[in-house]
């Protein structure tokens, strides 16, 4: 009998944006931009560079693992017992952009941490679209 690692879920957010990857990328990786629509940071779009989501439940330690400007971003989040990772894909489309996050790695035991991220990745993202809507 072979041992398998447990079966873990994603959160994945997929949306349509009528803006360039350009744009998208930049809230996406610049801190003050990133407070505005997700959380305050020490985020620089540097591999392997470690920082912290701060918000008023507590704090997420990350770790940037890929960066593809303007096309792939992925990151560590780790918070309260959670070990995932977060990957944003660019897509460039005919209207702007398809904006693609997953958060992986959820265990099944996690089934709170799991429906607290499927809820609040559509916060997150509605915030996001306004941040667009307003900036240059």
């Amino acid at each position: 009998m072979t041992s398998t690692a447990p079966e873990t879920r994603s959160v994945i957010v997929e949306r349509e944006i009528a803006f360039p990857p350009e744009k998208i990328w930049r809230a996406l990786t610049q801190p003050h931009l990133i407070e505005a629509w997700l959380m305050k940071n020490d985020f620089m779009p540097v591999a392997d560079h470690r920082f912290t989501l701060r918000g008023d439940w507590g704090a997420v330690d990350c770790q940037v693992l890929t960066i593809e400007p303007n096309t792939t971003l992925s990151y560590r989040w780790d918070a309260m017992g959670l070990e995932s990772v977060v990957t944003w894909t660019l897509t460039p489309t005919s209207k702007g952009t398809h904006l693609r996050m997953e958060q992986s790695g959820f265990r099944p035991d996690q089934g709170q941490a799991y429906g607290g991220a499927k809820f609040g990745w559509q916060k997150f993202f509605a915030n996001l679209e306004q941040i667009l809507e307003r900036t240059n």
